[in-house]
């Protein structure tokens, strides 16, 4: 049994963790940090968790005495505050973008930050959990990736590892539901605003933009960009990304769909379907499963893969308890066998 703590305790991130993290065999949840809300019962701010006897407390590093702390904080946060626990041999798990650019320049450009030094980019893992090296014995510092790029990586990354695609084709077009803008209060997000709208946003300067094609160039072993857009649904979870790619060869969608099922077939959480079935945001929702579809248009060679997952899931909580399994050796689909809730 190991004791984590939480950081940023009073946002959607959090309360997903404790959601899951109270039914992980092997966490005990001990410490749930709240600069806002020192000293207040979890369950004042969210009654649902009335049967819970947290309270919020305040950080303070020297203090800690846990195995894991996970950040579900904005970003220019974990920055400042994970370098003195992983020197107390506390790992961190980071859900915010501190730590998932390695160019320095890159995350000041896109976040508007000071970045964080080198030496703790370089030393944190980006960890997509299904294409992982997370070291049990080294791995202190998980930079957990962010949400458009989870489901966007995970339907990318067979087309770019086969080298089966113009790198200069693809294009991105993604929807998220609002749960990923936060708590905070802002006027896109406010229901007159929102409701019955359905719009693009932060095109060409998304956050998550560098986050894709930082992977993908890794990947490929040579720079790629993409064309992402971005869109804001009206519906609280979810994410459907949809990607379209030129292939650079000539390719069935049978064998294309073969492709994705070898990659993916010892990976629990990613469910390729049938030829011809494309999957639903509502399919996922609440689950830390990722859900995959794959088109060929074989007369112009042209691919069209559709990915969804729950972007509070897969897409933070989840899959940053997915890589602490894959930190502490155990078997990633711990804690995480929920069903989708549908409908």
């Amino acid at each position: 049994m190991i004791d984590v703590g939480i950081v940023g305790g009073s946002g959607y991130g959090a309360i997903e963790l404790i959601r899951l993290l109270t039914h992980h065999p092997y966490v005990n949840v001990k410490y749930i940090f709240s600069h806002s809300k020192i000293d207040e019962p979890i369950k004042e701010t969210f009654p649902h968790l009335s049967h819970l006897t947290y309270q919020y407390e305040a950080l303070n590093s020297g203090d800690i005495n846990c195995d894991v702390v996970y950040f579900a904080t904005p970003s220019n946060v974990s920055k400042d505050l994970a370098p003195a626990l992983i020197e107390q041999n506390i790992k961190v798990i980071d859900l915010s973008g501190d730590f998932r650019l390695s160019n320095r320049t890159v995350y000041e450009t896109y976040y508007g930050e000071v970045a964080a030094p080198q030496q703790q980019l370089d030393n944190a893992n980006y960890s997509i959990a299904e294409w992982s090296d997370v070291n049990p014995q080294t791995t202190q510092l998980i930079a957990n990736p962010g949400c458009f790029p989870t489901a966007t990586l995970l339907g990318l990354h067979p087309l770019i590892d086969q080298q089966i695609i113009d790198y200069d084709s693809i294009i991105i077009d993604a929807k998220t539901g609002v749960s990923g803008a936060g708590r905070s209060l802002a006027q896109h997000v406010h229901f007159s605003e929102m409701n019955e709208n359905f719009s693009a946003y932060a095109i060409g300067k998304h956050k998550h933009k560098p986050e894709i094609e930082q992977y993908i160039s890794k990947l490929a072993n040579q720079e790629i960009k993409v064309i992402f857009t971005p869109h804001l649904v009206p519906m609280t979870r979810g994410i459907l990304s949809t990607m379209y790619v030129k292939l650079n060869q000539h390719v069935t969608g049978e064998y294309l769909h073969s492709i994705f099922k070898e990659y993916y077939e010892d990976k629990p959480f990613v469910r390729i379907r049938d030829v011809g079935v494309y999957p639903k945001t509502k399919e996922v929702y609440g689950s830390n499963f990722c859900d995959i579809g794959i088109y060929v248009d074989e007369e112009r060679q042209n691919a069209i893969i559709v990915s969804v997952i729950d972007n509070l899931v897969k897409g933070a909580s989840g899959q940053a308890i997915q890589n602490l399994n894959l930190m502490f050796g155990w078997h990633e689909k711990t804690g995480l066998t929920q069903t989708p809730v549908y409908p």
